[in-house]
């Protein structure tokens, strides 16, 4: 098959797995472009079957803000017609689904074939509509429009249906982690590089949006230092960094925190943690927690949330309610204080998240949808 793939290019769970997603893909032989205005964060090296095609934006007088949109559709019916593309996968409905259905729309016009277009839900096409109500009408269209639709987690395929009212077919197909690179060693960092043998190193990785709750993993944090000798490594970069470090000062743990910002690949200091966080308030999946697990690193996350379908509650990792920090130090603390079930936590999430969400299990899915979408049976 020939795919076209379109993401947000930075650091944040979509892009990642729309990116690794098509690695993998290429790596089977099909044909894979992705389209976008940069380079896509983990597409860091050169690979046979894959390309990159960068749409370019100019700043006229006329618009105030550059026409992205429309660049970003032409480019993919210029894609689609070079290169006979058979699907168009779209990582977002807003706006990435809409400007495939105007690019097919182009094709049409043209007398070119048209790919299928597939759209797979994230999150925050849910939660962008509950800020912003003026995007429901173009959200429920571009889903309806697409001729194939998945979602991360059977959470977020219910709310889906829920709040844009789809009666359309939402195919479940959840993240995937690469096995040859997330696994409970690493050569690439030593654990000593971030705390002592007699610390607890506990990680957290986000984009520091204030729906990561990165508040709630401080004072986690400080409830598990004042208990035991700990040190916190934080991954990632966002609008709520410049208030993380504000209440790390404020509580006087500037020595026991560790601040990594961006890194293309976190597998190779996961493997160091003994615990992760990742108390969000909304959380379509959790690929962060699943690439956590899969380096042998029990997970605290939040429940009524996407990671009740990752989350062994009592097994792998705890799941509390969203902004009970008392009980998620609890829980941290009843996993760290007790070497046995450290352990036992620390190997069940290796065999949870090896067994349910391994590259071959997910990619073949997503193969499957392909041929089922070009078929034209979508149940």
């Amino acid at each position: 098959m020939v795919i076209g793939i379109t993401c947000y290019p930075v650091a944040g769970g979509s892009g990642i797995v729309a990116t690794e997603l098509g690695q993998q893909l290429a790596t089977r032989g099909h044909e894979v472009h992705f389209i976008s205005y940069a380079m896509p964060f983990r597409l860091d090296r050169y690979q046979p079957n894959l390309m990159f095609h960068a749409v370019e934006t100019t700043a006229y007088p006329l618009f105030k803000f550059p026409p992205y949109t429309l660049t970003l559709a032409a480019r993919m019916a210029d894609v689609a017609r070079n290169f006979d593309l058979d699907i168009l996968h779209m990582h977002y409905a807003i706006p990435h689904a809409t400007c495939a259905y105007l690019a097919r729309q182009m094709l049409a016009d043209s007398g070119d074939c048209q790919p299928k277009i597939i759209t797979t839900l994230h999150g925050t096409d849910i939660t962008l509509v509950g800020s912003d109500p003026s995007f429901y009408d173009i959200t429920r269209f571009s889903i309806n429009a697409s001729d194939g639709l998945t979602a991360v987690s059977g959470y977020l395929a219910d709310e889906t249906k829920d709040v844009f009212k789809i009666e359309k077919e939402i195919r479940v197909i959840h993240n995937f982690f690469d096995g040859t690179r997330f696994k409970p060693s690493t050569s690439e960092c030593q654990r000593s590089e971030f705390a002592e043998k007699d610390e607890f190193l506990i990680s957290h990785i986000s984009n520091f949006r204030p729906v990561k709750r990165t508040m709630d993993v401080i004072d986690i944090f400080e409830r598990i230092n004042s208990n035991v000798p700990s040190k916190l490594l934080l991954i990632g970069e966002g609008p709520d960094i410049v208030l993380t470090r504000r209440q790390i000062k404020k509580k006087g743990l500037e020595d026991r925190v560790i601040f990594l910002g961006n890194q293309s690949r976190v597998e190779a200091v996961l493997p160091c943690a003994d615990l992760f966080l990742l108390p969000s308030e909304e959380e379509s999946f959790g690929l962060a927690a699943l690439e956590a697990l899969a380096c042998g690193v029990p997970v605290i996350g939040t429940s009524g949330t996407g990671m009740v379908e990752l989350i062994d509650d009592g097994i792998n990792g705890y799941l509390c309610n969203v902004g009970d920090t008392s009980a998620m130090a609890a829980a941290s603390l009843s996993i760290l204080t007790d070497p046995k079930k450290h352990e036992q936590f620390k190997k069940a999430a290796v065999e949870s998240a090896t067994k349910r969400f391994n590259t071959d299990k997910i990619i073949s899915e997503y193969e499957q949808y392909y041929k089922d979408v070009l078929d034209g049976c979508k149940s």
